[in-house]
């Protein structure tokens, strides 16, 4: 009897896994029919990098305050915490103003705010439009709760922008014993790529909330150019993998990948291959401390590979790294999106790429300090029989592309 319960469940179980599996195809199927190639201009704005959650959220609270005519505000995460609260309340009196204010937010990444009926209705009664990107529908159900919009936009006014790794919680101002400081890279732009990030901002608030004020021209106020070009790329679960190869394949000299979930998948994997025996020099800065299960082990395969080949691989110690940026020879690119199959293939992310000497090195700088508080990993640390890590990584290699 036990033997056929314990068959029956297995047998349940496989189906499952393929009902999830069939699920998964169709759904990405179904979204690459109706997905667009985005193919930005050139744009100049001034810009400026922040890399810690103080001085970033200081910043950003103050332009919030000074907000006179909109605030169009996406973040993958709000939590209903300290710091949280506070951005919901500049968000509350702005409105009661008579600002417009428009907050987007991922139905998973902020899925607690999503059932706080409560917080909801307050936000609503003091002029807030709300809504919630990639709720989960039918019929790819399983799909399309695994596809996230994982960027996060702030506009001011159509004059003022950010974009970056930051989301609005207690740990991005290192509040969370375990992960501080936290380390990450936003921009703040003004100038025409304030407009650009309000096309994609607006994009997204007419797919959630059904509202096409696209083509209101009070939101693209006329934008002075800045002195930085730059291109602002938005990539929904496609693409991007395409992007990073192109940028590998005319690397020459360097290649600085910064990110806390290395998985780049067979692709982009054999371009890096590649640069390094073309003799390029590929660095990759990763965080020691995990903040999500398997993502370490699921790297290992990928990093072995790298080392064994030349690559420089650091375990950021001083803190948690969440940074995401590539700065390939003159090309500096920093956004949402992780060097992940997650990114590349099931989020809706967006990345700022920056044509800009001045600013390579500036972010150079950053970068290289941040490797200078990392260790280098060598390969005998990540190799070797370990039977518990052994298993994890099995268990990552099938679960590879929803971590």
């Amino acid at each position: 009897m036990v033997i056929r319960i314990m068959i029956a469940v297995i047998l349940l179980a496989i189906l499952f896994a393929i009902a999830l599996y069939i699920d998964y195809i169709l759904g990405r199927k179904s979204h690459l029919k109706s997905v667009r190639r985005a193919t930005p201009s050139s744009s100049e704005s001034n810009m400026t990098i922040f890399a810690d959650g103080p001085s970033l959220f200081t910043e950003l609270f103050a332009e919030l305050k000074q907000a006179k005519s909109h605030i169009h505000v996406l973040f993958y995460i709000v939590k209903d915490d300290g710091i949280g609260q506070d951005f919901l309340t500049i968000l509350k009196e702005k409105a009661s103003e008579g600002v417009e204010v428009r907050l987007l937010l991922d139905w998973a990444g902020s899925l607690p705010i999503i059932l706080n009926k409560k917080l909801k209705k307050d936000l609503k009664s003091h002029g807030i439009e709300l809504a919630f990107a990639n709720s989960p529908t039918f019929p790819f159900l399983f799909y399309n709760v695994q596809a996230r919009n994982h960027r996060k936009i702030s506009v001011i006014d159509g004059k003022f922008g950010y974009i970056g790794g930051f989301n609005v919680g207690g740990e991005y101002i290192n509040l969370d014993p375990k992960l501080s400081p936290w380390r990450d890279y936003h921009l703040k732009l003004s100038g025409e790529g304030a407009i650009d990030l309000q096309k994609v901002f607006l994009s997204d608030w007419k797919k959630a909330a059904k509202i096409d004020l696209l083509h209101d021209v009070s939101y693209f106020p006329h934008a002075e150019k800045g002195m930085i070009k730059h291109r602002i790329i938005p990539t929904d679960a496609a693409f991007l993998e395409e992007h990073y190869s192109q940028l590998i394949k005319d690397a020459s000299q360097t290649i600085d990948i910064g990110t806390p979930y290395f998985i780049p998948g067979k692709k982009l994997l054999n371009n890096l291959l590649s640069a390094i025996g073309r003799g390029v020099k590929v660095t990759i800065l990763i965080p020691y401390t995990s903040d999500h299960i398997l993502v370490k082990e699921a790297s290992y395969p990928y990093l072995r590979k790298l080392i064994q080949a030349g690559a420089e691989v650091y375990e950021y110690k001083y803190g948690f790294y969440h940074a995401k940026t590539m700065i390939v020879d003159n090309v500096a690119v920093i956004g949402t999106a992780n060097f992940d199959k997650r990114s590349f293939f099931l989020n809706y992310e967006i990345n700022c790429y920056i044509y800009d000497e001045s600013f390579h090195a500036q972010l150079n700088e950053i970068y290289k300090k941040d490797v200078s508080k990392a260790t280098l990993i060598s390969l005998q640390d990540i190799t070797g029989f370990r039977p518990i890590r052994k298993g994890k990584e099995l268990a990552a290699r099938s679960l590879s592309l929803f971590l």
